[in-house]
């Protein structure tokens, strides 16, 4: 490596720029953590890649500040349509246009869009410096010293010293290789040729994405913006279709003609696995994104996972490094993501093997299974929920025997809009960055206690003006209040009637604090937040604060 006495001290290098590791940094940045960002492209890459999210990585997007501006760019999608071979509708499985996180179920996007909208944010974020056109060369750390950086570029090799690094540096992560972890196969491998194209002609679609469950020529097609389309086909063979081929295996969705207005943005073959690296973490590296996991595309959440591991590590990085807290926090990146991204990858592989294997009489024999299954009360509602199930059980999320708390405790909760102080926000944007209750009777001292150890914002949710949604939510979940963590997921819960926190130890000891004294009584303006005393929003103080 280059020699000490050129190197560099940072927080954090974040080792790759896509939307992965530019969110990362984002969220790093509203922590107070600075970032160097080493990418190997200097601008966006320009070929469509991911084409699809889902409202909790909208939620994750918002976090970052680019809601507004992902937004702008999104295209709700109505759900997934699975077609026979002739391209009658077996099952269909709706979106709503509005989930629990405020935002549609499934929305469509162009990835270098996203990219565009993730580098402006990242060019006024403070602390955020991004160096593009390098090649990071070596990852090294010992058990003493910070983790040491190398990186070429045109000028010569340069050296980084880090508290920490985030390898969000794709498949083929070197970050992985300084990690010394493997693969998991989780046996799934087929070879798919992938169709990007922009055209003005009439399209026969639905607003959906619709799966062709045809065992000779499974296919996915699914219109990503007002004239982009995506199709993708398993061919038998591994030669890319010729003009006549790809005339052939459109024409159910558009008729082309010689000449005709279809640009082919990009035709690329890709071989879909399904994989989880065995580590996430030594010492202080960390993988994130597609350096940890590799899941087919046949549920839609290849980058919905990595930006979910973007937000589950974050916080708890500059709680780490800028605040104290114990290493033991960061162990619970990957017990917690790790069982998350290897069952939402399973499901991917599920599903494509009932979308799109068996031979004829076992189609036949799906067409009739789905066609009944479609119509069992709750089961889309069921399929929707498994693509992102709660969190297992750990020192961070605390499930209590008896009921108390039923469903909570590792799931999100929801974010309505809400109106505080005459001002209609979003439930996040109204609760900040850090740790947050929310109640629905006044607190007992216990339980104010811990939250204000936290630096918890207290809320009562009865004052929130959100036609009683979260309220009736503690009320099917048999809870008074939940404590929810900076990435809104329920850490605790108060059960109806309690006075407590059944039990705070373990995680109050790994978030670094412990229950303060009641503090002196507020003046009402010292009742609200620092940021809404500073710009006038502010949260409902709770009754006899």
């Amino acid at each position: 490596m280059t020699a000490e006495h050129d190197a560099a001290d940072v927080p954090v290098v974040i080792v790759g720029a896509g939307p992965v590791g530019v969110t990362a940094a984002l969220l790093l940045a509203r922590r107070g953590v600075r970032s160097v960002l080493l990418e190997r492209h200097h601008g966006v890459y320009p070929l469509p890649r991911a084409v699809a999210t889902d409202d909790e990585v909208r939620r994750i997007l918002q976090a970052a500040g680019v809601g507004e501006e992902f937004a702008a760019i999104a295209r709700p999608a109505r759900g997934l349509r699975l077609l026979d071979a002739r391209h009658r509708v077996m099952a269909e499985f709706p979106r709503a246009a509005q989930g629990a996180h405020g935002y549609p179920e499934t929305s469509m996007f162009d990835q270098p869009g996203l990219e565009r909208v993730l580098r402006a944010a990242l060019s006024g974020a403070p602390g955020c410096e991004l160096r593009g056109g390098v090649e990071v060369v070596g990852v090294e750390q010992d058990d003493t010293g910070p983790v040491r950086v190398a990186y070429r570029d045109d000028t010569g090799e340069h050296l980084l010293r880090a508290d920490a690094v985030l390898g969000c540096d794709g498949a083929n992560s070197l970050t992985r290789d300084a990690v010394g972890a493997g693969w998991e196969d989780l046996r799934f491998e087929e070879r798919w040729t992938v169709l990007d194209v922009r055209t003005g002609l009439p399209v026969r679609c639905w607003e959906g994405v619709e799966q062709i469950c045809d065992p000779r020529r499974p296919a996915t097609f699914m219109r990503v913006g007002e004239d982009r389309y995506r199709w993708e086909f398993r061919l038998p063979d591994d030669a890319e279709p010729d003009p006549e081929r790809l005339r052939e295996l459109v024409a159910p969705w558009v008729d082309l003609a010689p000449g005709a207005d279809f640009e082919v943005l990009r035709q690329a073959q890709y071989t879909f696995r399904a994989r989880v690296a065995d580590r996430w973490r030594r010492g202080r590296v960390f993988l994130l994104g597609d350096a940890a996991h590799l899941t087919p595309p046949f549920v839609g959440q290849g980058l919905c996972a990595g930006l979910r591991d973007a937000y589950n590590l974050t916080w708890k990085l500059a709680r780490v490094l800028g605040q104290g807290a114990p290493e033991g926090l960061l162990d619970t990146y990957e017990s917690e993501r790790r069982p998350h991204a290897r069952h939402m990858i399973r499901l991917a592989v599920t599903m494509g093997r009932a979308m799109t294997g068996g031979q004829d009489a076992a189609a036949a024999l799906r067409r009739g299974v789905l066609g009944a299954a479609v119509r069992i009360p709750g089961l889309n509602t069921a399929v929707v929920r498994d693509l992102s199930p709660a969190l297992t059980a750990g020192p961070l999320v605390r499930r209590r025997p008896g009921g108390a708390g039923r469903g909570l405790a590792g799931r999100y909760c929801p974010q309505p809009w809400v109106t505080a102080d005459g001002r209609r926000d979003r439930l996040d944007d109204v609760l900040g960055d850090g740790f947050a209750l929310l109640t629905a009777v006044p607190p007992a001292p216990s339980v104010r206690a811990v939250a204000d150890g936290l630096g918890a914002r207290t809320v009562h949710v009865t004052g929130l003006g959100d036609d009683g949604r979260l309220a009736a939510w503690l009320r099917e979940g048999r809870a008074d209040a939940v404590l929810l963590r900076p990435d809104r997921v329920v850490l605790d819960v108060v059960p109806c009637g309690g006075s407590a926190f059944p039990d705070t130890a373990g995680w109050a000891s790994l978030l670094h604090t412990t229950p303060t004294p009641l503090p002196r009584r507020r003046t009402a303006d010292e009742r609200l937040p620092r940021s809404a005393r500073s710009t006038g929003t502010s949260v409902r103080p709770l009754p006899g604060a």
